[in-house]
C-alpha cells in the first residue's frame, strides 16, 4: 500500500565518459545501501526488481535486455511475456539465477539481505531508492539510461516530463480556487487510508492546484470521522473501486459522493517514479480544474 518514488543523485556516478559510453573500468555507483557497485560493461541481460525500473527500460526502448521482472511489473502490457522472479520482498533467487543476468536493478521495498544474497551469487545488483521528488525520478531515469547506454533517450524522456510539470505549474498560478481533495488508498472495514501531507501523492495534489484534506497527517492512516468532518469536494480512488465506495452507507453524506465528484484514477501514475509520473500530475490537474464548456 505504501508507495514511494525513486532517487539517486547523478553525482554518485563515476567512471563514465562525457558521452555516457562505458570506460574500461566500468561505471561505479554507490547505491541506496551504500554499496559501491561496478558495472563492467553495457549489460545485455537485465532483471528488473522494480515496476519503476521496468517502465523506465521500456521507455528507453531497452526492453529486449529484460530477461526477468517481478509480479508487480505489469506495465506496459507486453511485459507479461517476460518471466517473473516473484515478489519484490521475497524473490525466487533460483529463478533469478537461471535467467543468467548481467545485472539486477532493484528499488523501493527491496531488502538489503536479499541484495547481499545476490552478491554472494556473483550477480551484480544495484538498488536505487527514492526521496519522493520529481528530481529524484529524473535522476534514476538518467542513471538507468547511462547504465544501458541510452543517454539521449533518457534526456528526451526527462525533458518531456519537465515540460509537462512546468506547464501544470504555470497553469496553477492562474487558478484562484483550490478544491478540497481526498485520495483514497484504503477504505471500509480495514480502515481509512489516504496520502498525508508528507507523501509525494499529497504533494502532487498541491502541485496540481488542489488542497489535500489530509495535509496535517504524517503517513497514511486516517479516520472516517475526520473524513466526514473535512467533507472534500473531490475524491480520487483507484480504478475499479468507485462503485463500491459510493454505494457504502459510510460515505453517503460526503459532498463529493452527493455531487458525483468521485474519480477513478490509475494509481500507478502517482505510485511509481517513472516516465509516467508527469502524466499523473497532468491527470490530477485536469480532474481538479476541468475546462468549463
Amino acid at each position: 500500500m505504501k508507495t514511494a518514488l525513486l532517487i539517486l543523485s547523478a553525482a554518485l556516478l563515476s567512471g563514465c565518459s562525457a558521452t555516457g559510453k562505458l570506460k574500461s573500468e566500468g561505471i561505479k555507483i554507490t547505491d541506496t545501501f551504500q554499496r559501491e557497485v561496478t558495472i563492467e560493461e553495457n549489460p545485455q541481460r537485465i532483471v528488473s526488481a522494480s515496476p519503476s525500473i521496468t517502465e523506465i527500460l521500456f521507455a528507453l526502448k531497452q526492453e529486449k535486455k529484460l530477461v526477468g521482472r517481478t509480479d508487480y511489473c505489469t506495465y506496459p502490457p507486453e511485459v507479461k511475456t517476460i518471466p517473473s522472479i516473484g515478489t519484490i520482498t521475497n524473490p525466487n533467487l533460483e529463478s533469478l539465477a537461471s535467467f543468467r543476468p548481467d545485472l539486477v536493478i532493484a528499488s523501493t521495498h527491496f531488502k538489503k539481505e536479499v541484495a547481499e544474497k545476490i552478491d554472494l551469487m556473483r550477480i551484480p545488483i544495484v538498488v536505487l531508492k527514492n526521496q519522493e521528488t520529481f528530481e529524484g525520478a529524473y535522476d534514476v531515469i538518467r542513471q538507468t539510461a547511462e547504465i544501458v547506454d541510452a543517454e539521449e533517450a533518457g534526456d528526451s524522456i526527462i525533458q518531456k516530463m519537465q515540460q509537462d510539470v512546468s506547464d501544470v505549474v504555470s497553469r496553477v498560478k492562474t487558478i484562484t480556487e483550490r478544491p478540497s481533495v481526498y485520495y483514497v488508498i484504503g477504505f471500509g472495514k480495514s480502515g481509512e487510508f489516504t496520502a498525508g501531507g508528507n507523501t509525494f501523492i499529497g504533494k502532487m495534489i498541491n502541485m496540481a492546484g488542489g488542497t489535500n484534506i489530509a495535509e496535517e497527517i504524517t503517513g497514511w492512516s486516517y479516520s472516517l470521522e475526520k473524513l466526514i468532518q473535512m467533507n472534500p469536494e473531490i475524491i480520487l480512488i483507484r480504478k475499479g473501486k468507485k462503485k463500491l465506495f459510493m454505494s457504502s452507507p459510510s460515505y453517503q453524506s460526503l459532498k463529493a459522493v452527493k455531487n458525483n465528484q468521485v474519480y477513478e484514477v490509475d494509481n500507478r501514475l502517482f505510485d511509481l517514479a517513472g516516465p509516467r509520473l508527469s502524466e499523473g500530475l497532468k491527470t490530477l490537474f485536469n480532474i481538479l480544474h476541468p475546462i468549463k464548456k
